[in-house]
């Protein structure tokens, strides 16, 4: 995130299932929505036409998920259809997208990264948790910032702008402190960092006291905890609040 007069800007992105999803998130004070379909897998890639009905019900930017099956690996074929897709969505109103994939020996897939990247230039995009699942984290963190600093990517500008991560594939409460430590790399790796994955309200102070301006929520703003509940403006404007608060915008 960027910093106004002395100012932390946070970030809150909520994931929106439909269209009532993003209405909702916008209406709560949402900055950006992340559109997916199917989260039984974790999340996949939404439909065309889904995108564009958002497009025309909310201003709020739409980061796109181009994830095809429930795991983090790919092939080439589906490359292709992901590359493709990723232009109708384009072409529907995506402002980003969201990918990330791992190889055959668990570590991060750049060159799989990389293809997808190339065919939403100039539009920014953010590694998915897929790296929160990789066999060594240590690394996979260390090529997910090579990543982003061979895309020439500032915070908030085109290309890799965004990780998603939680610090540990069983959530933010086991990889908290593995988000902290991130952080104190410096403000380069403090602001690639996007929490979320089973984000609690108590970790905000803690993260946005280390430097973590931006937060990612799902099941925490709709009633129950349930995805089959829809995203409550209520909720959203509590989180928004919150995050406010933690970050001093």
């Amino acid at each position: 995130m960027t910093q106004i007069t002395g100012a932390v800007v946070s970030l809150l992105e909520v994931i929106a299932l439909t269209v009532a999803d993003a209405r909702a998130a916008q209406e709560g004070g949402a900055d950006r929505l992340e559109v997916v379909a199917d989260m039984a897998a974790d999340g996949l890639t939404p439909d065309p036409d889904l995108v564009a009905e958002m497009r025309a019900a909310t201003s709020l930017p739409l980061r796109v998920m181009l994830r095809a099956n429930a795991g983090f690996r790919t092939t080439a074929p589906e490359l292709d259809r992901l590359r493709r897709v990723a232009e109708l969505h384009r072409e529907a109103g995506a402002d980003g997208f969201v990918l990330g994939f791992l190889d055959s020996a668990g570590g991060i897939d750049t060159g799989a990264a990389g293809k997808i990247a190339a065919a939403l230039a100039p539009l920014p995009w953010t590694f998915h948790r897929a790296i929160d699942h990789a066999a060594d984290p240590v690394a996979a963190w260390r090529a997910v910032r090579d990543l982003a600093a061979e895309a020439g990517s500032e915070v908030g500008g085109p290309g890799l702008d965004t990780v998603l991560t939680a610090g540990s594939p069983r959530g933010v409460d086991a990889g908290v402190d593995v988000l902290v430590r991130r952080t104190a790399e410096g403000p380069a790796s403090a602001g690639l960092i996007m929490a979320g994955g089973g984000l609690r309200r108590k970790h905000v102070a803690l993260l946005a006291a280390a430097g973590v301006t931006a937060f990612h929520v799902g099941t925490a703003v709709r009633p129950d905890g349930s995805w089959d509940a829809p995203v409550d403006a209520g909720l959203v404007c509590e989180w928004r609040s919150l995050v406010s608060a933690a970050a001093g915008s």
